[in-house]
């Protein structure tokens, strides 16, 4: 399900990390992107530059804790 970009329902489904690690695979050998990301709703990831990873692309996303 896709929601359009002024829907009420965005904010409450889309998901802003401030610093994260995208990874390919489960191995974690595969890393896609470092920094900032935002989850939409449709499961893409969107990275800095108006530049989108794909659902099927993406194996899963860690956090990084600032120390």
């Amino acid at each position: 399900m896709v929601f359009a970009s002024d829907s009420p329902f965005g904010g409450r489904f889309e998901q802003t990390i401030d610093s994260a690690v995208v990874y390919g695979n489960a191995e974690m050998e595969s890393v896609l992107h470092e920094g900032p990301v935002r989850v939409l709703v449709n499961g893409w990831v969107e990275v800095p530059g108006g530049r989108y990873l794909s659902p099927h692309a993406v194996h899963h996303i860690d956090t990084r804790v600032s120390e």
